[in-house]
C-alpha cells in the first residue's frame, strides 16, 4: 500500500468540508489578536483567542518588542545550549523563578516543546507517569517520548487516581502530571486532593498551568495559587502564548531539576531559542500581570456574565469555572453547522470535535479577554441565543 494513501483521504475530507462552507480551520486573520478582529475585510467579535489579558494590542507592548528587535535583531540563530542565550533570556528566567518563588526556571521556544522537554528529561523507562485522560496533547506526546510506564485515570476521578497510586511499587520513580485548567472545557483540576495523594504516596507532581497563569490566583500565579498549593507542586509549566501574549514556554522547579532539564532536554538543546521579540513581550506581560490586577478583575467580570448569560439561555457550559467557556453541542456535524451560523453572524469561536473531546460531545470553545467590551458581550449572548434557537439546540 502506498504510504501517501492516507494523505489523499484527508484532501478529500477537507475539500468536502470547504465545498459545504463548514471548514473552520486555518482562517487568515488580518489584524491584531484583540476583542475585535478583521477577517476577509469584515469585523468579527473574537471569542476564540487565548490572549486572556488582551495584551497583544497594547501600544506599550508593541513599542517594547520594537525596541528589542532594534537592539538584538530578529533571531538568535542557534540553541540556548550553544550560541542562542541572550542576557534577556537569563533575566526573564530569573524573574519567572522569583514570581513563583521557585529555585529556578528555564524557557523554551514553544509551550508544546516545553512539555516534551520536561517530561522526557525527567522521566525514563524505569519510571511511572500518572496522567488525567483529558490532559493536553503535548503532555501525551511528552509521556510517549519518555518511554516511561504510563497510567491514565478518568477525568478528575480522584478515587481512581488513588487506586492507581496505591498499586504502584514504592521503589519506582513516580510523577503525576495534570493540567491546572483543562483547555477544552475550562474546568479545574482538583489540585488540593491531588497534592494530598501525592504526599501520601510519595510521588512528584507537575502542573501544566498554561491557561491558568495570569488568570487565576490573587497575584496571577495560576491554579496552584488559586488553590493555595503553590509550595506543594514540584514542577509548574506555563506558556507565553496565552495571557503573556507572546510565544514560548517555561518551567519552574527546584534548582537541581532546572539544571537537569537544561542539560538533558532535547527539545531545548536542539531547538533555536526564543526570539528577542518573544522574550521582550513575555517580560512586558509578566510586569503587567504583577502590576495591573484590574485586567484580571475585568476578565473575571466578563467571565461571570458569560457563564450566567449562557446558562440563562439554556446552553450547556459543562463544568467551566474559568474564562474558557464551552458550549456543548453534541454530534460533530451539528457542531460544524453551529460554528457556521456563528461565523455568518461575525462571531469567531472554535469548534472542537473528537478526539479533542469524547465522541458525541463536540463543543464550541469560547474564551474571553479583559479587553472585551460590554457591547461585545451583548452581541455574543444575542447571537448564541438566536443560533441556538434556530438550530434546535434550545426551544
Amino acid at each position: 500500500m502506498d504510504l501517501f494513501k492516507k494523505c489523499e483521504a484527508m484532501v478529500n475530507t477537507v475539500k468536502s468540508a470547504q465545498s459545504l462552507g463548514i471548514y473552520p480551520f486555518f482562517t487568515p486573520i488580518q489584524s491584531t489578536q484583540d476583542h475585535r478582529v478583521i477577517i476577509d475585510g469584515k469585523e468579527f467579535v473574537m471569542i476564540g483567542s487565548n490572549g486572556y489579558l488582551g495584551l497583544a494590542a497594547d501600544p506599550r507592548m508593541k513599542e517594547t518588542v520594537i525596541d528589542a528587535v532594534k537592539k538584538y535583531g530578529s533571531t538568535c540563530s542557534g540553541s540556548r545550549f550553544l550560541n542562542g542565550t541572550l542576557d534577556i533570556h537569563v533575566r526573564l528566567e530569573e524573574e519567572i523563578a522569583e514570581f513563583f518563588n521557585k529555585g529556578g526556571a528555564i524557557v523554551f521556544s514553544t509551550g508544546f516543546q516545553t512539555n516534551l522537554g520536561i517530561i522526557s528529561s525527567i522521566a525514563g523507562k524505569d519510571d511511572i507517569l500518572i496522567i488525567d485522560r483529558q490532559n493536553h496533547a503535548s503532555i501525551i506526546d511528552g509521556c510517549r517520548l519518555s518511554f516511561a510506564d504510563l497510567k491514565k485515570y478518568p477525568h478528575n476521578d480522584m478515587g481512581e487516581l488513588e487506586r492507581i497510586l496505591k498499586s504502584l511499587p514504592e521503589e519506582k520513580g513516580k510523577l503525576i502530571i495534570v493540567d491546572g485548567v483543562f483547555s477544552m472545557e475550562g474546568d479545574l483540576a482538583n489540585l488540593p486532593e491531588i497534592v494530598r495523594l501525592k504526599k501520601k504516596y510519595n510521588t512528584r507532581l507537575l502542573v501544566d498551568d498554561a491557561h491558568g497563569i495570569g488568570v487565576l490566583g490573587q497575584n496571577g500565579r495560576g491554579a496552584c495559587e488559586h488553590f493555595g498549593v503553590l509550595d506543594d507542586v514540584d514542577i509548574i509549566m506555563g506558556t507565553f502564548s496565552k495571557a503573556f501574549a507572546s510565544l514560548g514556554g517555561f518551567v519552574v522547579a527546584e534548582e537541581a531539576v532546572i539544571t537537569h532539564v537544561k542539560h538533558t532536554a532535547r527539545a531545548l538543546i536542539f531547538s533555536a531559542s526564543m526570539t528577542p521579540a518573544s522574550v521582550a513581550s513575555a517580560q512586558f506581560s509578566l510586569e503587567a500581570i504583577r502590576n495591573e490586577p484590574e485586567r484580571r478583575e475585568r476578565l473575571w467580570a466578563i467571565t461571570r456574565r458569560i457563564l450566567e448569560g449562557f446558562k440563562k439561555i439554556g446552553l450547556d457550559v459543562g463544568e467551566s469555572e474559568t474564562p474558557v467557556v464551552p458550549v456543548i453541542i453534541g454530534p460533530d456535524e451539528m457542531c460544524f453547522a453551529f460554528w457556521k451560523m456563528l461565523y455568518a453572524n461575525r462571531v469567531f469561536a472554535n469548534p472542537v470535535i473528537s478526539p479533542a473531546t469524547p465522541p458525541g460531545r463536540a463543543l464550541i470553545r469560547t474564551s474571553y479577554m479583559a479587553t472585551h467590551t460590554d457591547e461585545d458581550i451583548d452581541i455574543v449572548l444575542d447571537v448564541f441565543e438566536r443560533c441556538a434557537r434556530e438550530s434546535g439546540l434550545i426551544k
